[in-house]
């Protein structure tokens, strides 16, 4: 027995929105093909889209963010392109506060090769297991005029570079930088000797530059000239200056930061981590060749 026109059966058989089973329609998503309501509709080039589809960028064949538009180095764009510099500046200028402070903090801080020297087995030090060293030597600092000179660096460099590079690859240059720097500095001082200051990360900023201006075209002189000076400085004698951590850290910069803004686009990721895995690499094996010599 036939069934007249828009009857019950006709009804059961049309899709329901899959969001709200409730809702016949004859929509459907262009990526997925589930029915959707007019609630659920997005309005997209081509037909209308669910809003599944819409937040996870799924049946496109690219990765939900492939669109976001990217640094030179491949980093996201972000509202602040400063935030890690102004982090990077307040976590220095917090322990030099603390280091004002509390006269005793300073010994726990800075980097110390060994104590007591040969030939006695350090107790204190990266050699005596206070490998921490490496890491806070580079956020202390003792003297106002060091750290005003320092952080002024951070802000003229930081702020450019953390643009260029995004935040991810703008803090693992840094901290390599520093790291490179100090092992340097482990490596080549007298293991009595204390150092301290952000100098290594700052120098490692001044390298990533220089390669990055290079890549641009744009006038190298006034950043060349910026560095002389401050190379000048750290040879210079009576100044007292480390100059182990400077090279170590302007090293470190000019590899990482021409890993950075010359990777292929293809394999960019692999190239700019795999070169910063190698940079930490060197620093661990000297780290730990200068400690077996110590001990």
């Amino acid at each position: 027995m036939d069934q007249p026109a828009g009857s019950s059966q006709d009804a059961q058989s049309l899709p329901v929105c899959y969001r709200h089973p409730d809702r016949e329609t004859g929509i459907s998503c262009t990526r997925c093909e589930r029915p959707i309501c007019p609630e659920c509709m997005v309005s997209a080039s081509v037909g209308f889209q669910c809003p599944n589809c819409v937040r996870d960028g799924s049946g496109t064949g690219h990765a939900p963010d492939a669109a976001r538009p990217r640094t030179l180095a491949g980093g996201t764009i972000t509202d602040d392109p400063r935030l890690l510099t102004k982090i990077l500046i307040g976590i220095n200028l917090a322990i030099f506060i603390a280091v004002q402070a509390s006269e005793t903090l300073l010994d726990h801080l800075y980097l110390l090769g060994a104590w007591p020297p040969a030939p006695f087995n350090p107790t204190e030090g990266v050699a005596g297991g206070e490998w921490y060293r490496l890491v806070t030597s580079m956020f202390t600092h003792e003297a106002p005029w060091h750290i005003a000179f320092n952080m002024l660096s951070l802000w003229w460099l930081g702020g450019p570079l953390e643009a260029a590079l995004g935040r991810a690859r703008y803090l693992t240059l840094y901290v390599l930088s520093g790291l490179a720097g100090s092992a340097l500095a482990y490596l080549l001082t007298s293991p009595n000797t204390a150092t301290l200051g952000a100098s290594g990360a700052i120098f490692g900023l001044f390298g990533a530059t220089a390669v990055l201006m290079r890549r641009l075209n744009y006038d190298m002189r006034p950043i060349i000239a910026l560095l002389v000076i401050n190379l000048i400085f750290t040879f210079s004698p009576g100044f007292n200056i480390s100059w182990q951590a400077h090279i170590g850290g302007l090293v470190a910069g000019v590899v990482i930061g021409y890993a950075m803004v010359h990777a292929p686009r293809q394999r960019r990721a692999l190239v700019q981590y795999g070169t910063c895995a190698l940079v930490l690499a060197v620093i661990v094996l000297t780290t730990v060749l200068r400690t077996l010599q110590l001990t």
